[in-house]
């Protein structure tokens, strides 16, 4: 009996296996999407870029997290507003815009987050929790949402912004109001249901402030290596002359 081998069988067998492997291969998530560029940029660092950014993120991330609330607590945009597309409106232009939540009795900052966790409270609570959230937060960036060559940062405040949105979602998952009932309906876990959403995104709020805190931490550290690496520099580090 002849033993005949293919030469073509290993190509074969290679080109089966990347085809199997296309086959199966994850479907695409997204990609990373750059802010348009801006001539305010040339008044930014770049610290002061990641900051700009990492506030919008955030405060999108608290309107994302109002109309969820918003969905599963209908009872409440129905008490100041007709409808729950203009209860997110008239939040967001509040908080955009810097001005005060009525509901919050004048109340800013941590002392506003405290009013809207009250048991008590009978307000719209969605709206008066993300307006606070979202003011404290705003407050430990030097009430500014913007940044440029001009503006500092806190790291301590920024660190202290972050613990504040986690004890607030803890409040809002475990606090109960007057009447037995959760303040808020947000995240569920039962036998056949798991939604994690509320505490995915405050989780995301929650890192990025911590990020800047460590970010802002580091650019003053540095600056001071920077300064000591420039002075060595300037003895050790001197062109030759070459005629």
């Amino acid at each position: 009996m002849t033993n005949y081998k293919n030469p073509l069988l290993p190509v074969v067998l290679i080109g089966a296996t990347l085809l199997a492997a296309c086959a199966s291969a994850p479907a695409p998530h997204g990609e990373v999407k750059g802010s348009g560029a801006s001539s305010r940029e040339m008044g930014q660092s770049d610290t002061n870029r990641m900051a700009t950014l990492a506030m919008r993120a955030n405060l999108d991330a608290l309107y994302l997290l109002m109309d969820k609330l918003y969905r599963r607590n209908p009872a409440e945009w129905k008490k100041t507003a007709a409808s729950r597309e203009e209860a997110v409106r008239r939040v967001r232009d509040a908080i955009e815009l810097r001005q005060a939540w009525p509901e919050l009795q004048g109340k800013r900052d941590i002392a506003a987050m405290a009013l809207a966790l009250d048991a008590g409270f009978k307000g719209d609570r969605v709206a008066a929790f993300i307006d606070a959230t979202a003011d404290m937060i705003i407050v430990a960036h030097g009430n500014k949402i913007e940044f440029f060559l001009i503006d500092g940062l806190d790291a301590q405040h920024l660190y202290n912004a972050a613990r504040n949105v986690e004890i607030g979602a803890w409040i809002l998952a475990s606090r109960r109001g007057v009447n037995g009932a959760p303040l808020l309906l947000s995240d569920e876990i039962g036998s056949d249901v798991r939604n994690l959403s509320f505490e995915r995104e405050f989780g995301k709020i929650v890192g990025r402030l911590d990020l800047m805190a460590q970010v802002i931490t580091e650019k003053y550290r540095r600056a001071g290596i920077s300064y000591v690496q420039n002075l060595l520099g300037g003895s050790f580090l001197q062109f030759l002359p070459v005629r």
